[in-house]
């Protein structure tokens, strides 16, 4: 008889990818904080790994570890062609020894030639699968899901954007590092995990102030989102946090020329190449803030620096 062997054990990904942690602060002088005595930091989570950046490393991190304490092999999780989150989750796969799945939504996508961010995925391994746009809809739907689980078997499901209870957990650590340092901390927001995370590690003392990306009307349906991950990691309300939606610039991944000459004149100042989908949101709904008088004279800013272009 044929000896089968037990597969060798995933490493810890903290361990094996050796994060940069805590992330650094970088402070910069912009007028419209300057002229209210407000100090601006941008917290540096770009720069906790090149293939896991900001809160992609936070988010997937406790994902992975519990993955790999409960022996499974095997990620799926969803996103759209550009999705920064499938890209973490395909070189996560690649660097720790996991197969990775990434469902695309628009199976019109099928037969055409894949784009630098899905062709990243299929380099690092990703078995991508395309989904029409009415099922991804309902891809929490147990009907989709168990066709998923026909297709390819077991898996440990990371939801769309990583926001999970586990991923909530992971980003409070982001305010424990912030925590004393910034009176309000300040993130883009795209699933809600983050923010959910971030308020709650600032601890009673510090504000989390969300600029989300994705346009959502009154009261943005991030809201309920950020509520429910609390609830589900934290068992409840945890820290001060409010919403901002006035900076989408239209919707996911939109941009206005506004925008574009806020980011170009930033990156010059500033020698720092700003990702346009969430970073440049976040530092331009930042500096409106500012010259509205949003923040106290005397008080300190830190803007979540989530990922790199």
């Amino acid at each position: 008889m044929e000896r089968v062997t037990d597969p060798a054990p995933l490493p810890d990904p903290a361990a094996a990818l050796r994060p940069r942690l805590p992330s650094p602060l970088q402070e910069v002088t912009e007028e419209p904080f300057a002229r209210r005595g407000v100090r601006l930091l941008l917290k540096r989570d770009d720069l906790i790994h090149s293939a896991l950046p900001g809160n992609k490393w936070r988010k997937l991190e406790p994902n992975l570890r519990a993955a790999s304490a409960a022996g499974e092999r095997t990620l799926l999780t969803f996103g759209g062609a550009w999705s920064n989150h499938l890209r973490a989750t395909a070189a996560a796969g690649r660097l720790l020894g996991f197969a990775t799945i990434g469902v695309v939504r628009g199976d019109e996508l099928a037969g055409a030639p894949l784009n630098d961010s899905l062709a990243r995925c299929a380099a690092d391994g990703m078995r991508l699968h395309f989904l029409d746009r009415a099922r991804y809809r309902r891809k929490t739907d147990p009907d989709v899901l168990a066709a998923l689980h026909d297709r390819f078997g077991a898996f440990r499901l990371i939801p769309e954007g990583g926001s999970n209870s586990l991923a909530a957990q992971g980003c409070a650590e982001l305010g424990r590092e912030l925590r004393g340092v910034a009176d309000t901390a300040a993130v883009a927001c795209g699933t809600g995990g983050t923010l959910a995370g971030l308020a709650a590690g600032l601890g009673p003392d510090g504000q989390a102030l969300g600029i989300p990306v994705l346009k959502g009307g009154r009261p943005h349906f991030l809201q309920g989102t950020v509520e429910e991950l609390q609830r589900a990691a934290f068992g409840g309300p945890r820290g001060t946090w409010r919403l901002d939606d006035r900076f989408h610039c239209g919707g996911y991944a939109r941009r206005t020329p506004e925008l574009d000459a806020f980011a170009d004149a930033f990156e010059q100042r500033h020698g720092l190449a700003l990702e346009r989908i969430y970073v440049a949101k976040l530092l331009y709904g930042l500096t409106t803030l500012a010259g509205e008088g949003a923040f106290p004279p005397g008080s300190t800013v830190a803007a979540v620096i989530t990922g790199a272009p």
